[in-house]
């Protein structure tokens, strides 16, 4: 990460579960061209079929966490690690240090670019805020990001909202952002806030 030049914005998008951080990172792409690091995507990449972590997982929780297409079970997985706080740290353990790998190769390819996104989810919980220059959070209401939870993953209640409670609130996020994007309203809204924060950054 010291690569970079001085003068490198790097942003540090996040938020909550559900909160609507990639329409964030799809707008400032396809509006400013601005290169998106996707911390949500290198994850998958660590668990793709076939890979070390993917064996690992099917070691330590049984074959029947791998589909017949090789693919990981996502819904079984996440039964697990959202109701056992050790088994979900093991999993981290695994697949951060890949994640941490992708970001650091990665910019050192953007070297040149102005200004990069790293949209990471867990970026106070995974203690990476060193990594970036500015912090975005993108929030909602409670019961807006319970019902989109539900209706993206396909989750009951229950399941939405241990997946939420499992996260730092929003509230304490919001705290340490030096902005602050609210989709609790149309998209147009957020959309509006997203060209003034980019104005404000410039």
């Amino acid at each position: 990460m010291d690569t970079k030049p001085p003068q490198q914005r790097l942003i540090g998008l996040t938020g909550g579960i559900a909160t609507g951080k990639s329409t964030v990172s799809d707008f400032l792409n396809q509006k400013y061209g601005v290169p998106i690091l996707d911390a949500d995507l290198y994850a998958r990449q660590a668990v793709a079929s076939g890979s070390k972590i993917l064996l690992a997982i099917a070691r330590r929780y049984g074959p029947e966490i791998v589909d017949q297409q090789g693919h990981l079970n996502r819904q079984a997985l996440g039964e697990i690690i959202f109701n056992n706080a050790q088994e979900k740290q093991w999993l981290e353990s695994q697949i951060h240090p890949f994640v941490k790998q992708c970001f650091q190769s990665a910019l050192a390819q953007l070297e040149q670019e102005q200004t990069v996104v790293l949209s990471i989810p867990l970026l106070f919980e995974a203690q990476l805020t060193h990594w970036v220059t500015e912090i975005w959070v993108v929030t909602c209401g409670p019961a807006q990001q319970i019902e989109r939870l539900i209706q993206r993953n396909g989750l009951t209640e229950a399941q939405a909202l241990a997946r939420i409670a499992i996260q730092m609130p929003l509230a304490e996020k919001i705290a340490q952002a030096d902005m602050v994007l609210d989709n609790s309203g149309q998209i147009a809204d957020l959309e509006s806030q997203i060209v003034e924060a980019w104005r404000l950054l410039f």
